[in-house]
């Protein structure tokens, strides 16, 4: 949490400094989503342990981020406390494909084709983040909507991995 913390702050400030000339700004809406985690929660009136691999907690309360791939759009979302998935929603797209076979099925062009208009690296190394390797992201909210609200729909235009 601290380090997501920091991160934000420095966003924050690289925000202010380079796109409100240096004024102070507070964003409308702040959001602390992790993934890959266990907590202890209440679920059926039990005190339990909840491992969320690729998942995040969506209570009533909660926000999320459900990134697609490099090439397609993201999602912030509002939790809709759905107890059957322990209050639970996909963490993003989720692949379709292992690491291994996008590198052995696709070539730099295919990247630098499905990430045209994304600014990002499009070198060999990120063939295995290539967006044929993932899930549509569409189907996946649609695939959810009874845990998760669509709150706003994000077009991606910037891209930083690796």
């Amino acid at each position: 949490k601290t380090n997501r913390d920091v991160m934000m702050a420095r966003f924050v400030r690289i925000m202010e400094q380079h796109l409100n000339g240096g004024k102070k700004m507070k964003p409308l809406l702040e959001i602390n989503c992790h993934h890959n985690y266990a907590e202890k929660e209440i679920h059926f009136g039990e005190e339990v342990y909840v491992t969320r691999k690729g998942a995040v907690r969506a209570q009533t309360e909660d926000y999320g981020i459900i990134p697609g791939s490099m090439g397609t759009k993201s999602y912030i979302v509002k939790g809709k406390g759905n107890a059957q998935s322990f209050c639970s929603c996909s963490h993003g797209a989720g692949r379709i494909m292992s690491r291994a076979m996008a590198k052995n099925t696709y070539t730099l062009d295919d990247l630098i084709a499905q990430t045209s208009g994304v600014e990002c690296r499009k070198d060999t190394e990120l063939l295995d983040e290539i967006p044929a390797a993932y899930k549509s992201i569409d189907k996946v909210m649609e695939n959810q909507s009874d845990l998760v609200e669509v709150v706003a729909t994000l077009k991606q235009v910037v891209c930083i991995k690796g």
